[in-house]
């Protein structure tokens, strides 16, 4: 009798690799961020891709608050292209960053999504920060 899981077979180890050493350039997880803010080897730049309120109530230490609407060549021309962003929105259940990640490709920028979002931060018993918000408009001089 074959098991569910067994139904399918898996593919072979070599397909294996090349599948899953993809999804790495495309996505990191909450504690290799949060080990990258404790190192001090902060590379990139986090944005939180969610509105502004949502934000407020509890975001990722370290992140800035650009929701996708605002993600424009404009807002960006301050980041040089090599600039590498970490998006996240909710969690499993949001694509916000799915589609923050589409628009930085789009304009040039590498990107990766910090799969499991507010959700698996929380998951992983990590704290959010509570402070005032600071925006990425902010960080490149705009009073938005």
């Amino acid at each position: 009798m074959t098991s569910l899981v067994c139904e399918i077979p898996a593919a072979p180890s070599a397909i294996a690799l090349v599948h899953f050493s993809n999804r790495l350039t495309f996505e990191t997880d909450c504690s290799d961020v949060h080990g990258s803010y404790e190192a001090g080897e902060v590379d990139f730049v986090l944005l939180d891709v969610r509105g502004p309120l949502a934000f407020e109530r509890g975001h990722v230490p370290g992140a800035l608050n650009m929701p996708g609407r605002l993600i424009t060549a404009e807002t960006l021309a301050a980041y040089p292209k090599t600039t590498l962003f970490v998006v996240y929105c909710a969690g499993p259940h949001c694509n916000g960053a799915n589609k923050a990640a589409v628009k930085l490709a789009v304009l040039g920028y590498p990107v990766k999504e910090m799969i499991g979002g507010v959700t698996g931060w929380l998951d992983e018993g990590f704290e959010l920060s509570v402070a005032v918000a600071r925006t990425a408009n902010t960080a490149i001089g705009c009073e938005c």
